[in-house]
């Protein structure tokens, strides 16, 4: 299988894209430098470091408001990224109340078209100083979601989390071919317009949701670099606590995810979270991603 690798970057102040051929082999080089969005603007980095040491929020011992409340950070992508590991991890904060499902409101028009405070009402209940957060993988590809959220709130924080954009189209391409149960194109034939598999396929879908920088554009018209934060998606895999730690900081958490959350998992080969007992002696509730998470994918 002939891989395709695509680099997204900032250089001297502008957005690019620079397509690159791979080799003819199904191994993918995670050595390559594949998105160089992880390295965010140093000076933004710092920034974050200085206004998010001020913004730690504590347990108020007085407040006792508990109600549903509009997401003040969203996880927006991208899909096959990691997401779901994130939330999982950010849920186990104390300060965080993270919605159990993907809501999908400022992608599809027919929840939209429900308002905020329906929006709202899918929330769980929080007091005033939690973070509230949602994740749809979805916004961050969908044109008019960055002015919808800008419009419902203009400082709400953004997490992405990103991954090889040639292991996030092979993760996205098996987990529909197993929804449709092998009854499509080859990944090759799925994602390139020609029989030597040399020309990507603009238009497909599983390709364009990598082509990072083009969506990004998008979000930078409404939101400044600073408040986005990039997750990389193989590191959260591999270690999680330095990637978490990180959201820790950008969102003015106190410092509470540490390697006592995890254990190495060795049928997934990756550490998961400890699981979480349950009360009445019930059975805990596994840490680890569901089988369809996390797998390698051979085609």
């Amino acid at each position: 299988m002939m891989c395709y690798y695509l680099f997204y970057g900032l250089q001297s102040d502008e957005l690019r894209t620079t397509p690159v051929l791979g080799s003819e082999t199904n191994q993918v080089d995670y050595r390559l430098p594949y998105v160089q969005l992880l390295v965010t603007i140093p000076k933004v980095r710092e920034q974050n470091a200085i206004v998010n040491d001020e913004l730690y929020i504590d347990n108020a011992e007085n407040e006792t408001e508990w109600q549903t409340r509009l997401p003040n950070a969203l996880i927006i992508g991208i899909r096959k990224g990691g997401t779901r590991a994130l939330i999982d991890s950010l849920a186990r904060h104390p300060s965080v109340r993270a919605c159990p499902r993907e809501v999908h409101f400022f992608d599809r028009r027919e929840n939209y078209q429900l308002g905020l405070d329906w929006y709202k009402s899918q929330m769980p209940r929080s007091l005033n100083n939690h973070i509230t957060i949602e994740k749809t993988p979805a916004y961050f590809v969908t044109e008019d979601a960055p002015r919808l959220i800008h419009k419902m709130s203009p400082s709400v924080k953004l997490l992405v989390a990103v991954r090889d954009p040639t292991v996030r189209a092979i993760s996205d391409y098996a987990q529909l071919f197993e929804k449709l149960h092998g009854k499509m194109k080859s990944f090759e034939e799925y994602v390139t317009d020609d029989p030597q598999h040399r020309m990507l396929r603009t238009l497909s879908k599983i390709v364009t949701t990598g082509v990072y920088v083009t969506h990004l554009k998008n979000w930078l018209r409404y939101f400044p670099l600073e408040q986005i934060h990039f997750i990389n998606g193989e590191e959260l895999v591999k270690n999680p606590v330095h990637e978490m730690q990180s959201v820790e900081k950008f969102l003015g958490l106190k410092p509470f995810i540490n390697e006592e959350l995890y254990y190495y998992n060795e049928t997934k080969g990756f550490p998961c979270l400890v699981p979480v007992s349950k009360k009445n002696g019930e059975q805990a509730v596994s840490g680890c991603l569901s089988e369809t998470k996390g797998r390698p994918h051979h085609l």
